[in-house]
């Protein structure tokens, strides 16, 4: 499975010269997390999250007054653009990078989402809820998809297919060491695939 695979595209992207209010609107209306920042060329400059925005922008509620009393009082400024409070370099990846390298990094970074790139141009994104999503997948679309890609590689009255949380049986009709390789490497590239397991017949009846 690749980011391709999974990205939202096109990304909801905003500009360096961005209002700071205008882009705190858009996570709010979308859900999202963060922005890919994007020049004229549509390449990626930096990224600007929820923590970009709200850091320091809560005006302090004058009613609460244990807290003003334990500590000073900070005075929340207001950045006026993306580029003031965006985060640079960002971590960006290829459509054809493996959706496995992309949980990790995510992890590895403590990011919640990566910008997918085709060339230097920003083609969409990958976010954590996307990679769970995939996980979280029905087995039933598994199967159709599954069966989909063996019967484009050597027709489907060939293999029979059962899926159970995410784990790919295949049952092939012949005993071909190369088609059995072949198998696992397009069921492995579907979408929620969990492991994959071939056989043939004879060893079903074993």
């Amino acid at each position: 499975m690749r980011a391709e695979d999974i990205m939202s595209s096109p990304a909801v992207t905003v500009r360096p010269d961005t209002p700071a209010k205008a882009a705190t609107a858009l996570l709010a209306a979308h859900g999202f997390t963060a922005l890919p920042v994007v020049d004229q060329e549509d390449r990626l400059l930096g990224v600007v999250t929820e923590a970009d925005l709200m850091r320091d922008r809560i005006l302090p509620d004058p009613r609460a007054r244990i807290w003003r009393d334990r500590e000073p009082v900070a005075h929340p400024h207001s950045p006026d653009t993306v580029e003031r409070v965006m985060s640079s370099p960002a971590t960006g990846m290829p459509r054809h990078a493996d959706a496995a390298e992309l949980a990790k990094v995510m992890l590895r970074e403590d990011i919640r989402s990566i910008p997918i790139l085709d060339g230097e141009r920003v083609a969409g994104i990958v976010t954590r809820r996307d990679l769970l999503r995939t996980i979280a997948r029905d087995d039933l679309a598994i199967v159709t998809d599954v069966r989909h890609q063996l019967a484009a590689y050597a027709g489907g009255d060939r293999w029979t297919v059962t899926v159970a949380d995410g784990a790919v049986r295949i049952v092939d009709e012949f005993d071909d060491g190369t088609d059995r390789h072949v198998a696992t490497v397009l069921a492995q590239a579907v979408p929620g695939v969990q492991s994959v397991k071939v056989i043939t017949r004879a060893d079903q009846s074993v």
